[in-house]
């Protein structure tokens, strides 16, 4: 048995509400008034019950019709949505954007290019995972993200595919007050010993960004705002990436320390999916978009250091 329910007695029912009348719903519509009140009508007898009351010049909606009128519009929403989903499918846009981020990558260029996605594909779900050192290719090995950027602590199995984004300098920092930001010249790491070093967690017990800890005690965290906050208060000092580090250094909150032992250090972050299964359309849309951001404010790019194939 067919439902005599339909979506366009829906539509109908919505236009009637906002235009305030029979007749000007049908021009809205571009239908002959009569075929809106049948419509109406059809779709009282289908819900049974009254959407209107008649008693006046003007039909005005009835309690229920109220009521209803709000779950039509909800229906309406969703079927569009659902319209548009299978659209933006048929056109080689994947279904939804599972992302995951490593820390080192700069926050306001991932809002900046995600809001951009947001504005081409209004209608694609993202969910979006930043982690800590490790955290993103955990997520890609456990499915929960189809897409990463992250640093490579090894070599990916064959199963994955890799392709160099970005290199991004990292700084070493103090907050302004703190004893090591009073210093005049060059610093060595061993002048940065006796100071507690600042990192974020990784999956192995190794150090911050991928490289060895220079001081002889850490304090680890698992994200990057806690560590931030406790840096600020002044209780160590850390690398970080070079644009974020650049905002709080002009603020007067930051000072970036001179050590030429680790001046070159920067981390080389990848675009990761499985083999077989690159990005869709919005996919390589938004690592486009994000190449272009983050190239801009990291700065001169050279070569990678190893082959990201």
């Amino acid at each position: 048995m067919l439902d005599p329910l339909t979506l366009d007695q829906l539509r109908i029912l919505v236009a009637v509400a906002e235009t305030g009348s029979f007749s000007a719903a049908a021009r809205k519509l571009g239908r002959v008034q009569s075929a809106i009140s049948q419509s109406v009508q059809a779709l009282e007898r289908a819900l049974r019950t009254s959407l209107f009351e008649r008693d006046g010049k003007v039909p005005r909606l009835s309690d229920a019709g109220r009521i209803l009128l709000d779950d039509a519009r909800k229906l309406i929403r969703d079927v569009d949505a659902l319209k548009a989903r299978a659209d933006s499918i048929a056109d080689n846009v994947e279904p939804e954007l599972a992302l995951a981020v490593d820390a080192l990558f700069p926050n306001e260029v991932l809002v900046a290019s995600l809001r951009a996605l947001a504005a081409v594909y209004p209608s694609l779900p993202v969910t979006v995972f930043t982690e800590g050192i490790g955290g993103s290719e955990q997520r890609l090995r456990e499915g929960a993200a189809r897409l990463g950027i992250l640093t490579l602590s090894q070599r990916l199995a064959d199963d994955w595919e890799t392709e160099f984004l970005v290199r991004i300098p990292l700084v070493p920092v103090v907050a302004s007050d703190h004893p090591l930001a009073a210093g005049r010249g060059p610093l060595s790491c061993k002048a940065l010993r006796p100071y507690i070093q600042l990192v974020l967690t990784d999956r192995a017990p190794v150090a911050a960004n991928g490289r060895t800890a220079v001081s002889a005690r850490t304090w680890r965290f698992a994200d990057r705002g806690t560590k931030l906050e406790f840096l600020l208060a002044g209780f160590g000092w850390t690398s970080m990436p070079l644009p974020v580090a650049l905002r709080h250094v002009e603020a007067g909150r930051l000072a970036i320390l001179d050590v030429p032992e680790i001046a070159d250090a920067g981390a080389e972050l990848h675009i990761v999916h499985e083999r077989g299964r690159p990005p869709g359309k919005a996919g390589r849309w938004l690592f486009e978009e994000l190449r272009q951001r983050v190239r801009k404010c990291a700065g001169p790019q050279r070569p990678p250091a190893r082959d990201a194939a």
